[in-house]
């Protein structure tokens, strides 16, 4: 699994440096998984993913009761909505399933 973080403080912290590493995930972008200073476009999807998420996945505040059901609720709003359902501005206001469908399409 990769993480993808800015430069705050709570993904530069010991506690997370252990949680990374305890469960083996992999930190995104250069180097040691965060934008580069002063460069806010390194992870400017994901900021974009993770703050989308947040708002339309209604998270409970307490959190899940066990990983299998974080990650159906994870596998439901990643595949069952943002991917396939959602449409986005970027892509000419289709979903990602859709838009990559009609680029394979068009290209051949």
């Amino acid at each position: 699994m990769i993480v993808h973080s800015d430069r705050g403080g709570q993904y530069l912290s010991r506690k997370m440096k252990k949680v990374i590493k305890t469960f083996k995930l992999r930190q995104s972008g250069p180097p040691r998984g965060m934008s580069r200073a002063d460069d806010p476009y390194d992870n400017a999807w994901a900021e974009s993913f993770w703050s989308r998420m947040k708002a339309e996945l209604d998270m409970s505040k307490g959190g899940y009761e066990n990983i299998d059901k974080l990650k159906s609720a994870l596998f439901e709003y990643i595949d069952g909505y943002y991917n396939t359902m959602r449409l986005h501005s970027s892509l000419n206001y289709l979903n990602p399933s859709t838009f990559e469908a009609e680029y394979y399409r068009k290209t051949g």
